[in-house]
């Protein structure tokens, strides 16, 4: 699927059992949870067992790429399989008035497809520069590079984006009109993922600064230095 492509393609693993009205169809859906996103979860079968991953990613137009160690032999059963990745974010904790009617709010994506071990030195280093600017925009050009022996002691996974789902809910609880006059509160208490004041390395060289895309990825305005 080309990042021109304006709906999800519906496939037999995509389709929507349980709550099909929330399931959103457009391409730009699916980019905005990932984007949005720092962690993963990647499901691979091991061994004839299954065992899920969590891990930090990164996007190069439809193409997800994961790292890391190269002794992780989740990543390398992953090559050539069919696996599952999942990305989620809560949003809120929906209080109702019986017990069955609670649930949560959230954006959740869910990528299916035929992993690989990425072997062309370029795109390896194209997929985790990706990952490393998905956390922490700014970050790749500002530190060092890795060395031959870092290179080696990772691997990166690709995995497109061609088949996937994503399902959002919003919005108060669902309580059944009978329960609507009881005594009891309802409602959502919002949830939020928010990232702190930087906290300095205390082997910091004197005079090392905090730099600007640090700053500007904790929320904070840049310096000017001029």
């Amino acid at each position: 699927m080309s990042t021109q492509s304006q709906t999800l393609s519906a496939t037999d693993r995509t389709r929507l059992r349980r709550h099909a009205e929330r399931g959103q169809t457009e391409h730009a859906d699916l980019l905005a949870v990932l984007d949005a996103g720092m962690i993963c979860h990647l499901g691979v079968v091991v061994n004839g067992a299954p065992l899920v991953l969590p891990t930090a990613y990164g996007r190069i137009g439809d193409t997800l790429y994961l790292h890391g160690s190269s002794a992780n032999r989740s990543l390398h059963a992953a090559d050539g399989q069919e696996v599952c990745v999942t990305v989620t974010h809560l949003d809120g904790l929906v209080c109702a008035r019986s017990v069955f009617s609670h649930s949560v709010n959230y954006r959740c994506a869910v990528v299916f497809g035929s992993a690989r071990i990425v072997t062309d030195q370029d795109e390896r280093l194209a997929g985790l520069r990706a990952v490393t600017e998905h956390l922490i925009p700014g970050r790749w050009d500002a530190v060092r590079a890795p060395t031959r022996k870092e290179l080696a002691a990772t691997s990166v996974l690709a995995i497109p984006l061609a088949e996937a789902s994503v399902k959002v809910r919003t919005g108060p609880p669902g309580d059944e009109p009978e329960d609507l006059d009881l005594p009891v509160w309802a409602g959502v208490i919002p949830t939020t993922v928010s990232l702190g004041e930087p906290s300095p390395d205390p082997a910091l060289r004197p005079g090392t600064v905090t730099p600007d895309h640090i700053r500007l990825r904790a929320g904070q305005a840049a310096v000017s230095r001029s």
